[in-house]
């Protein structure tokens, strides 16, 4: 038998400065049996920097012609493909083909340089992706937060990220590896 997503529900205000956005979004997210808290996590701090009415999660690990979070305009066009890990060269120039512009949120540690040293070359030819890199502390401070019904604010301020469940705060500041 298949085992089934878990549902996690977030309300999530988010303040970006520097975007002058400021809303608040009730969330869903299905965390697939395979996927990590620490990912799942990596998905809420994907969409609190790129937040949208319109941004919404993809079907996730099991859909490999989804990313992790898109945002679609009103005739369908993909006008943001954001992944979250370490996705390989193909997917990614697909997505580049797709999208109007196309964000990786890469984490893991050691593993993030490794897959930079070997996909980055060629993927500094794609001039609508951008590649953020959150270190592992962060990461891991993020997925302590996790839990099934959470209440979060976001601050985004000169590109330094503060999420709070009001009790503890995670500082992130993502490393840029390559912008457009």
């Amino acid at each position: 038998m298949a085992l089934k997503s878990t549902v996690f529900r977030a309300k999530l205000a988010v303040a970006d400065t520097d975007r002058h956005y400021y809303a608040e979004h009730v969330l869903t997210l299905a965390r697939h049996p395979s996927e990590t808290d620490e990912r799942m996590m990596v998905r809420l701090l994907a969409f609190a920097l790129y937040a949208d009415e319109r941004l919404e999660f993809g079907r996730g690990l099991s859909a490999a012609d989804e990313p992790a979070l898109w945002l679609k305009d009103y005739s369908g066009a993909v006008k943001l493909w954001i992944e979250v890990g370490l996705p390989d060269e193909r997917a990614l120039k697909k997505a580049a083909g797709r999208a109007e512009r196309v964000v990786v949120l890469a984490y893991g540690g050691r593993a993030v340089d490794v897959w930079w040293g070997k996909e980055g070359p060629a993927l500094g030819r794609l001039a609508n992706l951008t590649v953020l890199a959150v270190e592992p502390a962060q990461s891991a401070a993020l997925e302590a937060l996790a839990e099934r019904g959470m209440d979060l604010q976001c601050t985004i301020q000169e590109g330094h990220v503060w999420i709070t469940d009001g009790a503890d705060t995670v500082p992130i500041e993502p490393r840029r590896l390559q912008a457009p």
